[in-house]
């Protein structure tokens, strides 16, 4: 029996991928979270064998926690679930160790198949999402192209998609267990490394790089 997590911040969302996963008689949904955070203890807490997350999620998103769980040196695999197709976020869940990524228009025909590649440790990707890969191996010059989003360090990019998200400075310290100065501090390296002045811009970036969804 296949064991699985369903991370998803709607709750709607949730329940349509719980139903569509027990309808599958070697797999057992044992428990649902509601941001990356949440996923990341009750996969500590639980062990499955498989955790399906959306990248887009609050406090925490998908990539994030796909970090927080190697650091944890979990067993767990991880199914990417997005509206994103975009080379840098793909890539960036894929460097982060996810063994599936799914765009969730075509969830319904793949998920079960990406959740049971993921318990062999076998990878899957939506076939829009292997092109990307397959574009790779023809220009690879293209695929080794300095991305601004890689040269924030983790705690920059926690800072980042709480900026973006609208928390305040003394909001994010609360919420990271750091100084309003240091979170100041993290504010002003990241803006610089992303070359942006203003929050407008950084919430251009967080939505490209699926940090925050325009869809809330």
């Amino acid at each position: 029996m296949i064991r699985v997590i369903v991370a998803d911040d709607h709750h709607l969302v949730r329940q349509g991928i719980r139903a569509l996963l027990e309808k599958a008689r070697d797999i057992q949904v044992i428990g649902e979270a509601a941001d990356g955070v949440e996923a990341v203890e009750m996969a500590r807490e639980l062990n499955p064998d498989v955790l399906v997350m959306d990248i887009v999620m609050p406090r925490m998103n998908g990539t994030q926690a796909l970090e927080q769980l190697q650091i944890y040196k979990l067993m767990t695999r991880v199914v990417i679930l997005s509206m994103y197709s975009d080379e840098t976020i793909v890539r960036q869940a894929l460097r982060s160790g996810a063994r599936g990524y799914l765009l969730k228009r075509s969830v319904t025909e793949e998920l079960l198949l990406a959740v049971r590649s993921a318990y062999k440790n076998e990878v899957y990707l939506s076939p829009p999402v292997s092109s990307i890969l397959v574009a790779d191996s023809f220009y690879p010059a293209e695929s080794q192209r300095v991305d601004p989003f890689e040269s924030l360090t983790p705690r920059e990019r926690q800072v980042f998609q709480l900026v973006a998200e609208g928390r305040t400075n003394s909001a994010i310290g609360v919420e990271l267990n750091i100084s309003e100065k240091t979170v100041e501090k993290h504010r002003s390296n990241l803006m610089t490394k992303l070359n942006v002045r203003d929050l407008a811009g950084l919430v251009r970036l967080a939505i490209k790089f699926g940090l925050i969804s325009l869809d809330e």
